[in-house]
Protein backbone atom coordinates (compact mmCIF):
# COMPACT_ATOMS: atom_id res chain seq x y z
CA UNK A 1 0.00 0.00 0.00
CA UNK A 2 0.93 3.83 -0.37
CA UNK A 3 0.88 5.82 2.84
CA UNK A 4 0.63 9.81 1.88
CA UNK A 5 2.05 11.13 5.52
CA UNK A 6 3.86 14.32 6.80
CA UNK A 7 6.14 12.54 9.68
CA UNK A 8 6.77 8.07 8.64
CA UNK A 9 8.07 7.59 12.37
CA UNK A 10 5.44 5.44 14.25
CA UNK A 11 2.98 5.39 11.62
CA UNK A 12 3.02 1.73 10.47
CA UNK A 13 2.97 0.33 14.42
CA UNK A 14 -0.33 -0.67 13.77
CA UNK A 15 0.46 -2.96 10.88
CA UNK A 16 3.71 -4.06 12.15
CA UNK A 17 1.94 -7.54 13.26
CA UNK A 18 0.83 -8.09 9.26
CA UNK A 19 3.44 -9.90 7.37
CA UNK A 20 1.78 -9.46 4.11
CA UNK A 21 1.43 -5.67 3.95
CA UNK A 22 4.23 -4.29 2.27
CA UNK A 23 3.72 -0.12 3.14
CA UNK A 24 5.42 2.50 0.48
CA UNK A 25 5.77 6.06 2.51
CA UNK A 26 5.32 9.54 0.90
CA UNK A 27 5.74 12.74 2.45
CA UNK A 28 3.55 15.04 0.18
CA UNK A 29 1.20 14.85 -2.46
CA UNK A 30 3.50 15.07 -5.06
CA UNK A 31 5.65 11.87 -3.94
CA UNK A 32 2.69 10.19 -3.79
CA UNK A 33 1.68 11.05 -7.69
CA UNK A 34 5.22 10.03 -8.32
CA UNK A 35 5.01 6.38 -6.89
CA UNK A 36 0.98 6.44 -8.66
CA UNK A 37 2.40 6.91 -12.30
CA UNK A 38 4.77 4.14 -11.75
CA UNK A 39 3.53 1.48 -9.32
CA UNK A 40 0.25 0.11 -8.47
CA UNK A 41 -1.12 -0.36 -4.94
CA UNK A 42 -3.72 -2.34 -3.49
CA UNK A 43 -4.73 0.95 -1.46
CA UNK A 44 -3.87 4.61 -0.74
CA UNK A 45 -4.23 5.46 3.02
CA UNK A 46 -3.50 9.25 3.87
CA UNK A 47 -3.47 10.49 6.74
CA UNK A 48 -4.70 14.15 7.20
CA UNK A 49 -4.16 17.38 7.39
CA UNK A 50 -1.33 17.16 5.48
CA UNK A 51 0.51 20.50 4.97
CA UNK A 52 0.82 21.07 1.28
CA UNK A 53 -2.37 19.90 0.32
CA UNK A 54 -6.62 19.73 1.44
CA UNK A 55 -8.40 16.16 1.35
CA UNK A 56 -10.40 17.59 -1.59
CA UNK A 57 -7.47 17.89 -3.67
CA UNK A 58 -5.51 15.04 -2.72
CA UNK A 59 -8.43 13.09 -3.85
CA UNK A 60 -8.80 14.99 -7.21
CA UNK A 61 -5.10 14.60 -8.26
CA UNK A 62 -5.31 10.48 -7.35
CA UNK A 63 -8.29 10.00 -9.08
CA UNK A 64 -7.18 12.02 -12.18
CA UNK A 65 -4.47 9.60 -12.47
CA UNK A 66 -7.02 6.93 -13.32
CA UNK A 67 -5.77 4.37 -10.36
CA UNK A 68 -8.11 1.77 -9.32
CA UNK A 69 -6.20 1.52 -5.80
CA UNK A 70 -8.96 2.49 -3.26
CA UNK A 71 -8.37 5.52 -1.00
CA UNK A 72 -8.97 5.42 2.75
CA UNK A 73 -8.79 8.93 4.95
CA UNK A 74 -7.00 8.52 7.90
CA UNK A 75 -8.70 11.26 9.86
CA UNK A 76 -8.54 11.61 13.39
CA UNK A 77 -10.46 15.25 13.90
CA UNK A 78 -12.82 14.51 10.90
CA UNK A 79 -16.56 14.99 11.55
CA UNK A 80 -19.85 12.88 10.04
CA UNK A 81 -20.28 15.56 7.46
CA UNK A 82 -16.66 15.61 6.50
CA UNK A 83 -16.80 11.84 5.92
CA UNK A 84 -20.12 12.18 3.53
CA UNK A 85 -18.42 14.75 1.51
CA UNK A 86 -15.18 12.75 0.91
CA UNK A 87 -17.37 9.57 0.06
CA UNK A 88 -19.10 11.28 -2.36
CA UNK A 89 -15.66 12.92 -4.15
CA UNK A 90 -14.65 8.96 -4.50
CA UNK A 91 -13.23 7.96 -0.94
CA UNK A 92 -13.37 4.50 -0.29
CA UNK A 93 -13.12 4.55 3.60
CA UNK A 94 -12.91 7.03 6.25
CA UNK A 95 -11.26 6.24 9.50
CA UNK A 96 -10.87 8.00 12.90
CA UNK A 97 -8.86 5.44 14.78
CA UNK A 98 -5.18 4.18 13.40
CA UNK A 99 -6.45 0.77 14.82
CA UNK A 100 -8.68 -0.12 12.06
CA UNK A 101 -5.98 0.76 9.46
CA UNK A 102 -5.16 -2.65 9.19
CA UNK A 103 -8.57 -3.81 8.60
CA UNK A 104 -9.29 -1.54 6.76
CA UNK A 105 -6.27 -2.14 4.20
CA UNK A 106 -7.49 -6.02 4.28
CA UNK A 107 -11.01 -4.58 2.95
CA UNK A 108 -9.68 -2.12 0.44
CA UNK A 109 -6.87 -5.26 -0.93
CA UNK A 110 -10.29 -7.92 -0.87
CA UNK A 111 -12.52 -5.21 -3.44
CA UNK A 112 -9.45 -4.55 -5.31
CA UNK A 113 -9.10 -8.29 -6.44
CA UNK A 114 -12.85 -8.66 -6.54
CA UNK A 115 -13.48 -6.38 -9.45
CA UNK A 116 -16.96 -8.20 -10.24
CA UNK A 117 -20.00 -7.35 -8.19
CA UNK A 118 -21.21 -11.10 -8.97
CA UNK A 119 -18.57 -12.12 -6.89
CA UNK A 120 -18.66 -9.67 -4.28
CA UNK A 121 -21.80 -10.30 -3.41
CA UNK A 122 -21.17 -13.86 -3.04
CA UNK A 123 -18.87 -12.88 -0.10
CA UNK A 124 -19.81 -14.68 3.60
CA UNK A 125 -19.12 -11.02 4.63
CA UNK A 126 -20.71 -9.21 2.34
CA UNK A 127 -23.79 -7.68 4.65
CA UNK A 128 -27.31 -8.83 3.70
CA UNK A 129 -28.50 -5.39 2.36
CA UNK A 130 -25.78 -4.20 -0.22
CA UNK A 131 -27.22 -8.12 -2.31
CA UNK A 132 -30.05 -5.47 -2.90
CA UNK A 133 -28.04 -2.53 -4.19
CA UNK A 134 -26.86 -3.99 -8.04
CA UNK A 135 -23.84 -1.99 -9.04
CA UNK A 136 -19.85 -2.07 -9.15
CA UNK A 137 -19.80 1.45 -10.81
CA UNK A 138 -17.98 3.93 -9.34
CA UNK A 139 -21.39 6.06 -9.03
CA UNK A 140 -22.74 2.93 -7.22
CA UNK A 141 -20.22 2.33 -4.86
CA UNK A 142 -20.63 6.00 -3.60
CA UNK A 143 -24.51 5.20 -2.95
CA UNK A 144 -23.62 2.17 -1.39
CA UNK A 145 -20.82 4.23 0.92
CA UNK A 146 -22.84 7.02 1.99
CA UNK A 147 -25.37 4.30 2.93
CA UNK A 148 -22.76 2.63 4.93
CA UNK A 149 -21.51 6.06 6.69
CA UNK A 150 -25.35 7.18 7.16
CA UNK A 151 -27.46 3.67 8.40
CA UNK A 152 -26.67 3.89 12.05
CA UNK A 153 -27.46 7.58 12.38
CA UNK A 154 -31.03 9.21 12.50
CA UNK A 155 -30.73 12.13 10.14
CA UNK A 156 -32.98 12.22 7.49
CA UNK A 157 -32.47 11.36 3.73
CA UNK A 158 -33.35 12.48 0.51
CA UNK A 159 -33.04 10.60 -2.32
CA UNK A 160 -33.29 11.97 -5.90
CA UNK A 161 -33.15 10.33 -9.19
CA UNK A 162 -35.09 10.04 -12.49
CA UNK A 163 -37.85 7.21 -12.19
CA UNK A 164 -36.95 4.24 -12.40
CA UNK A 165 -33.61 4.25 -10.58
CA UNK A 166 -34.36 2.39 -7.78
CA UNK A 167 -34.86 5.38 -5.38
CA UNK A 168 -36.87 2.73 -3.40
CA UNK A 169 -34.40 0.05 -3.09
CA UNK A 170 -31.55 2.66 -2.04
CA UNK A 171 -34.56 3.61 0.74
CA UNK A 172 -34.82 -0.09 1.82
CA UNK A 173 -30.63 -0.49 1.87
CA UNK A 174 -31.05 2.47 4.48
CA UNK A 175 -33.60 0.76 6.84
CA UNK A 176 -31.68 -2.48 6.56
CA UNK A 177 -28.66 -1.64 7.62
CA UNK A 178 -30.09 0.57 10.28
CA UNK A 179 -30.21 -0.76 13.89
CA UNK A 180 -34.28 -0.68 13.11
CA UNK A 181 -34.11 -3.05 10.83
CA UNK A 182 -35.58 -5.17 13.17
CA UNK A 183 -38.66 -2.81 12.90
CA UNK A 184 -40.72 -1.50 10.11
CA UNK A 185 -40.18 0.36 7.46
CA UNK A 186 -43.42 1.72 6.18
CA UNK A 187 -43.81 3.58 2.23
CA UNK A 188 -46.24 6.04 1.20
CA UNK A 189 -46.55 7.39 -2.07
CA UNK A 190 -47.82 11.35 -1.79
CA UNK A 191 -48.80 11.47 -5.64
CA UNK A 192 -51.26 8.40 -5.46
CA UNK A 193 -53.51 10.12 -3.11
CA UNK A 194 -55.48 13.57 -2.47
CA UNK A 195 -54.81 16.38 0.40
CA UNK A 196 -58.03 14.62 2.66
CA UNK A 197 -56.97 11.18 2.31
CA UNK A 198 -52.98 11.61 2.05
CA UNK A 199 -53.41 13.80 5.68
CA UNK A 200 -55.26 10.90 7.03
CA UNK A 201 -53.28 7.94 5.95
CA UNK A 202 -49.78 9.86 7.63
CA UNK A 203 -51.33 10.89 10.64
CA UNK A 204 -54.47 8.18 11.58
CA UNK A 205 -57.70 9.25 12.15
CA UNK A 206 -60.65 8.95 14.85
CA UNK A 207 -64.29 8.06 14.44
CA UNK A 208 -66.40 11.16 12.88
CA UNK A 209 -62.94 12.89 11.94
CA UNK A 210 -64.37 13.45 8.50
CA UNK A 211 -67.32 12.07 6.16
CA UNK A 212 -66.56 7.94 5.66
CA UNK A 213 -64.41 7.98 8.78
CA UNK A 214 -66.39 5.59 10.46
CA UNK A 215 -63.61 4.21 13.01
CA UNK A 216 -60.08 4.86 14.31
CA UNK A 217 -57.37 4.48 12.31
CA UNK A 218 -53.65 4.36 13.11
CA UNK A 219 -51.83 6.42 10.39
CA UNK A 220 -48.49 5.76 8.85
CA UNK A 221 -46.33 7.64 11.16
CA UNK A 222 -47.50 5.33 14.39
CA UNK A 223 -46.99 2.23 12.12
CA UNK A 224 -43.21 3.42 11.67
CA UNK A 225 -42.62 3.63 15.18
CA UNK A 226 -39.08 2.86 15.72
CA UNK A 227 -38.40 2.10 12.10
CA UNK A 228 -38.77 3.83 8.69
CA UNK A 229 -40.95 6.14 6.96
CA UNK A 230 -40.42 6.52 3.53
CA UNK A 231 -42.07 9.11 1.75
CA UNK A 232 -42.18 8.34 -2.55
CA UNK A 233 -42.93 11.39 -4.83
CA UNK A 234 -42.31 13.98 -1.74
CA UNK A 235 -42.77 16.88 -4.43
CA UNK A 236 -46.26 16.32 -4.77
CA UNK A 237 -47.42 16.58 -1.43
CA UNK A 238 -49.83 20.00 -1.12
CA UNK A 239 -48.64 22.65 0.26
CA UNK A 240 -50.35 22.69 3.33
CA UNK A 241 -49.57 19.50 4.23
CA UNK A 242 -46.01 20.41 3.91
CA UNK A 243 -46.41 22.36 7.20
CA UNK A 244 -47.56 19.99 9.03
CA UNK A 245 -44.70 17.44 8.11
CA UNK A 246 -42.33 19.86 8.91
CA UNK A 247 -43.51 20.38 12.21
CA UNK A 248 -43.48 16.49 12.71
CA UNK A 249 -39.74 16.27 11.35
CA UNK A 250 -39.42 19.46 13.98
CA UNK A 251 -41.32 18.34 17.11
CA UNK A 252 -41.68 14.77 16.42
CA UNK A 253 -44.97 14.69 17.82
CA UNK A 254 -48.85 14.88 15.63
CA UNK A 255 -52.43 14.74 16.36
CA UNK A 256 -54.69 12.24 14.01
CA UNK A 257 -57.75 14.33 12.37
CA UNK A 258 -60.29 14.97 14.80
CA UNK A 259 -58.10 14.26 17.89
CA UNK A 260 -56.32 16.63 20.35
CA UNK A 261 -54.33 13.91 21.72
CA UNK A 262 -50.71 14.56 21.61
CA UNK A 263 -48.70 11.67 19.91
CA UNK A 264 -45.06 11.26 20.21
CA UNK A 265 -43.11 9.68 17.46
CA UNK A 266 -39.72 7.87 16.74
CA UNK A 267 -39.50 7.37 13.60
CA UNK A 268 -36.37 7.62 10.68
CA UNK A 269 -37.73 9.78 7.77
CA UNK A 270 -36.65 9.06 3.91
CA UNK A 271 -37.87 11.20 1.32
CA UNK A 272 -37.67 10.02 -2.11
CA UNK A 273 -38.19 12.36 -5.80
CA UNK A 274 -38.05 12.62 -9.09
CA UNK A 275 -38.29 16.13 -9.30
CA UNK A 276 -35.67 19.10 -9.01
CA UNK A 277 -37.07 20.49 -5.24
CA UNK A 278 -35.06 23.49 -5.54
CA UNK A 279 -37.08 24.25 -8.74
CA UNK A 280 -40.10 23.97 -7.58
CA UNK A 281 -38.86 25.85 -4.24
CA UNK A 282 -38.26 28.78 -6.72
CA UNK A 283 -41.89 28.27 -8.13
CA UNK A 284 -43.08 28.44 -4.73
CA UNK A 285 -44.81 24.86 -4.87
CA UNK A 286 -42.53 23.52 -2.28
CA UNK A 287 -41.81 24.98 1.39
CA UNK A 288 -38.11 26.35 1.62
CA UNK A 289 -37.76 25.01 4.86
CA UNK A 290 -39.04 21.70 4.40
CA UNK A 291 -36.77 21.45 1.88
CA UNK A 292 -33.47 22.19 3.81
CA UNK A 293 -35.23 19.84 6.65
CA UNK A 294 -35.57 16.95 4.23
CA UNK A 295 -32.15 17.57 2.56
CA UNK A 296 -29.69 16.82 5.27
CA UNK A 297 -27.98 13.70 3.81
CA UNK A 298 -28.67 14.24 0.08
CA UNK A 299 -28.12 11.02 -2.21
CA UNK A 300 -28.40 11.14 -5.83
CA UNK A 301 -29.20 7.81 -7.69
CA UNK A 302 -27.53 8.14 -11.04
CA UNK A 303 -29.39 7.17 -13.86
CA UNK A 304 -28.51 3.86 -16.20
CA UNK A 305 -26.73 5.65 -19.05
CA UNK A 306 -24.48 7.15 -16.32
CA UNK A 307 -23.14 3.40 -15.39
CA UNK A 308 -23.50 1.16 -18.43
CA UNK A 309 -21.14 -0.94 -16.31
CA UNK A 310 -23.45 -2.03 -14.52
CA UNK A 311 -26.13 -3.21 -17.25
CA UNK A 312 -24.45 -6.88 -17.70
CA UNK A 313 -24.47 -7.27 -13.98
CA UNK A 314 -28.82 -6.16 -13.53
CA UNK A 315 -29.81 -8.28 -16.66
CA UNK A 316 -28.29 -11.28 -15.16
CA UNK A 317 -29.88 -10.41 -11.49
CA UNK A 318 -33.39 -9.94 -13.65
CA UNK A 319 -32.92 -13.17 -15.21
CA UNK A 320 -32.07 -15.42 -12.23
CA UNK A 321 -34.96 -13.58 -10.13
CA UNK A 322 -37.71 -13.82 -12.77
CA UNK A 323 -36.81 -17.23 -13.91
CA UNK A 324 -36.99 -18.29 -9.72
CA UNK A 325 -40.19 -16.67 -9.77
CA UNK A 326 -41.49 -18.54 -12.96
CA UNK A 327 -40.15 -22.20 -11.78
CA UNK A 328 -38.36 -22.22 -15.30
CA UNK A 329 -34.60 -22.94 -15.70
CA UNK A 330 -32.37 -20.07 -15.77
CA UNK A 331 -31.74 -18.38 -19.23
CA UNK A 332 -28.72 -17.43 -20.25
CA UNK A 333 -27.30 -14.33 -22.34
CA UNK A 334 -24.97 -14.15 -25.52
CA UNK A 335 -21.95 -11.42 -25.57
CA UNK A 336 -23.98 -9.89 -28.11
CA UNK A 337 -27.51 -9.32 -26.10
CA UNK A 338 -25.05 -7.41 -23.34
CA UNK A 339 -23.43 -5.01 -25.71
CA UNK A 340 -27.26 -4.76 -27.18
CA UNK A 341 -28.26 -3.17 -23.93
CA UNK A 342 -25.59 -1.54 -22.90
CA UNK A 343 -25.87 0.48 -26.42
CA UNK A 344 -29.63 1.71 -25.44
CA UNK A 345 -30.45 4.79 -23.54
CA UNK A 346 -33.30 3.88 -21.41
CA UNK A 347 -35.22 6.91 -20.55
CA UNK A 348 -37.18 4.20 -17.70
CA UNK A 349 -33.68 3.02 -16.72
CA UNK A 350 -33.00 0.21 -14.27
CA UNK A 351 -37.37 -0.52 -14.28
CA UNK A 352 -37.08 -0.45 -18.24
CA UNK A 353 -34.50 -2.83 -17.86
CA UNK A 354 -36.04 -5.19 -16.14
CA UNK A 355 -39.12 -5.04 -18.28
CA UNK A 356 -37.43 -5.92 -21.28
CA UNK A 357 -35.57 -8.80 -19.55
CA UNK A 358 -39.19 -10.29 -18.70
CA UNK A 359 -40.22 -9.79 -21.52
CA UNK A 360 -38.02 -11.62 -23.88
CA UNK A 361 -38.16 -14.40 -20.87
CA UNK A 362 -41.80 -14.46 -21.65
CA UNK A 363 -41.66 -14.54 -25.60
CA UNK A 364 -38.61 -16.67 -25.57
CA UNK A 365 -40.27 -19.94 -24.86
CA UNK A 366 -38.53 -22.91 -24.21
CA UNK A 367 -35.49 -21.66 -25.55
CA UNK A 368 -32.85 -21.64 -22.79
CA UNK A 369 -30.53 -18.62 -24.76
CA UNK A 370 -31.55 -15.17 -24.99
CA UNK A 371 -30.54 -13.43 -28.36
CA UNK A 372 -30.10 -10.23 -29.37
CA UNK A 373 -33.26 -10.29 -31.62
CA UNK A 374 -35.16 -10.71 -28.14
CA UNK A 375 -34.66 -7.30 -27.08
CA UNK A 376 -36.45 -5.23 -30.45
CA UNK A 377 -34.71 -2.12 -28.65
CA UNK A 378 -33.65 0.64 -30.68
CA UNK A 379 -29.42 0.77 -30.42
CA UNK A 380 -27.87 4.24 -29.20
CA UNK A 381 -25.58 5.98 -31.48
CA UNK A 382 -22.27 6.00 -30.18
CA UNK A 383 -18.79 7.69 -31.61
CA UNK A 384 -17.49 4.67 -32.72
CA UNK A 385 -20.72 3.54 -34.73
CA UNK A 386 -19.76 3.95 -38.92
CA UNK A 387 -23.26 5.16 -39.16
CA UNK A 388 -22.41 8.20 -36.93
CA UNK A 389 -21.55 11.23 -39.08
CA UNK A 390 -21.25 15.00 -37.49
CA UNK A 391 -22.68 17.34 -39.85
CA UNK A 392 -21.27 20.24 -40.69
CA UNK A 393 -22.86 23.06 -42.86
CA UNK A 394 -20.26 24.23 -45.24
CA UNK A 395 -20.81 27.71 -46.47
CA UNK A 396 -20.26 29.09 -49.66
CA UNK A 397 -17.92 31.80 -48.34
CA UNK A 398 -16.33 28.63 -46.73
CA UNK A 399 -15.13 27.65 -43.13
CA UNK A 400 -12.25 27.07 -40.79
CA UNK A 401 -11.53 23.63 -41.10
CA UNK A 402 -8.89 23.55 -38.31
CA UNK A 403 -10.99 25.43 -36.04
CA UNK A 404 -14.40 23.12 -36.83
CA UNK A 405 -12.51 19.69 -36.30
CA UNK A 406 -10.79 21.27 -32.93
CA UNK A 407 -14.13 21.92 -31.66
CA UNK A 408 -15.54 18.30 -32.84
CA UNK A 409 -12.85 16.99 -30.97
CA UNK A 410 -12.99 19.03 -27.66
CA UNK A 411 -16.54 18.23 -27.42
CA UNK A 412 -16.04 14.33 -28.02
CA UNK A 413 -13.31 14.50 -25.60
CA UNK A 414 -15.32 16.89 -22.96
CA UNK A 415 -18.24 14.54 -23.19
CA UNK A 416 -16.06 11.27 -22.43
CA UNK A 417 -14.81 12.97 -19.67
CA UNK A 418 -18.05 13.76 -18.11
CA UNK A 419 -19.36 10.56 -18.96
CA UNK A 420 -16.42 9.13 -16.45
CA UNK A 421 -16.76 11.66 -13.57
CA UNK A 422 -13.48 13.48 -14.97
CA UNK A 423 -11.38 10.45 -15.35
CA UNK A 424 -8.68 10.86 -17.98
CA UNK A 425 -7.90 7.44 -18.02
CA UNK A 426 -11.37 6.13 -18.30
CA UNK A 427 -12.22 8.51 -21.00
CA UNK A 428 -9.12 7.72 -22.76
CA UNK A 429 -10.07 4.30 -23.16
CA UNK A 430 -13.11 5.16 -23.65
CA UNK A 431 -12.20 6.74 -26.55
CA UNK A 432 -9.26 4.03 -27.81
CA UNK A 433 -6.54 6.54 -26.98
CA UNK A 434 -3.41 6.45 -24.65
CA UNK A 435 -3.88 8.73 -21.75
CA UNK A 436 -0.86 10.71 -22.88
CA UNK A 437 -2.90 11.04 -26.21
CA UNK A 438 -6.13 12.65 -24.38
CA UNK A 439 -4.47 14.65 -21.94
CA UNK A 440 -1.70 16.55 -24.95
CA UNK A 441 -5.45 16.99 -27.11
CA UNK A 442 -7.20 18.63 -24.35
CA UNK A 443 -3.86 20.78 -23.64
CA UNK A 444 -3.84 21.89 -27.35
CA UNK A 445 -7.42 22.28 -27.58
CA UNK A 446 -8.02 24.21 -24.56
CA UNK A 447 -4.70 26.54 -25.19
CA UNK A 448 -5.55 27.34 -28.77
CA UNK A 449 -9.05 28.84 -27.49
CA UNK A 450 -11.58 25.77 -29.69
CA UNK A 451 -14.58 27.32 -28.07
CA UNK A 452 -17.11 27.16 -31.59
CA UNK A 453 -19.86 25.21 -30.54
CA UNK A 454 -20.03 21.78 -32.20
CA UNK A 455 -22.80 20.85 -34.26
CA UNK A 456 -23.83 17.01 -34.35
Amino acid sequence: MLWIVDEEAGKAACLADEPDVSVSFAGNLFEALRHLETSEFDAVIATVPLLDTCPELLIDEILQLGTRSPIILHAPEANFGDAVRWTKLGVCQVLQNEANLADALAAAASSRQIHSLAAHLSLPSAPPWRKLLIGQSLKMHHVAETIRLIAPRRCTVLISGETGTGKEVVARCIHAASNRSQFELVAVNCSALPENLLEAELFGHVKGAFTGAIGHRIGRFEQAQRGTLFLDEIGDMPLALQSKLLRVLQEREFQRLGSSETIRVDARVIAATNVNLVEKVREGSFREDLYYRLNVVPIVVPPLRERTVDVELLVRYFIEKICRNEGIPTKHVSDAVIERLQGCEWPGNVRQLENAVEMAIALCGDRSILYPADFPIPKRARVSDMAYQPFVAVPDQGLDFDKIVGSIELNILEQALRKTGGNKKLAAEMLGLKRTTLAAKLKSLSHSGENAACVL
